[in-house]
């Protein structure tokens, strides 16, 4: 049985999902709350397995009650349920350790999907916010393309070996050893993850080395 309390400042739509979750076989409202106050005192007393919090609410904010249980009831799954939209609600709810985040007005399937999802471990966050998440890491953690591993010198043996230069030929094209051209070949496929030439060869047309 999954012991949950619900805190919102609204009267109709704390008791609605009171009322909501009670019919669940497997969910037992154990307490409601009416500020930020009253949801850390409930949770003082009562342990539940997850705190279904509004992030705007009298007292106390959603965000600071779950900041605190963070540090001192770290056992306690927070999942936000929350008119707002915006990124930096979003992000600072992930900041203080939520498990989950859902919008008002979202199904009620959804919210249930994601009580379940946090009671098993897992981390919801709602759909339409979720590609945020994905942008912000994205922007400090760029996709770097295959072909961007290899130096512009690794470029240049790639597409030589591609035109069926020999080891000794792309030597004397490009005035090196062929120990030094050895080497490059070895570090290119290591890079490229590449077992033979037919390999290095696709991977040359797809990167547009070569034509297709």
């Amino acid at each position: 049985m999954i012991r949950l309390i619900v805190a919102d400042d609204h009267v109709v739509m704390r008791e609605g999902l009171a009322s909501l979750l009670e019919d669940e076989p497997d969910i037992c409202v154990v307490g409601q709350a009416s500020n930020g106050r009253e949801a850390l005192e409930l949770i003082r007393q009562q342990h539940p397995d997850i705190a279904l919090l509004d992030i705007t609410m009298t007292d106390m904010s959603g965000l600071e009650v779950a900041s605190h249980c963070a540090t001192f009831m770290p056992k306690v799954k927070i999942l936000f349920l929350t008119m707002h939209e915006e990124d930096a609600f979003f992000f600072a709810a992930l900041r203080v350790g939520a498990a989950g985040y859902v919008l008002k007005g979202s199904p009620s399937k959804e919210l249930l999907n994601a009580i379940r999802e946090v009671i098993s471990g897992g981390v919801y966050l709602t759909p339409k916010l979720a590609g945020a998440l994905v942008h912000n890491y994205l922007a400090d953690h760029p996709i770097v393309p295959a072909g961007d591993q290899l130096t512009s010198r690794e470029r240049e043996i790639v597409i030589l070996i591609s035109q069926g230069l020999s080891n000794q030929a792309i030597a004397e094209r490009l005035t090196l050893t062929i120990n030094t051209v050895k080497t490059h070949r070895k570090n290119i496929y290591e890079k490229l993850d590449l077992n033979s030439r037919s390999d290095l060869l696709e991977y040359a047309r797809r990167q547009g080395f070569l034509p297709a």
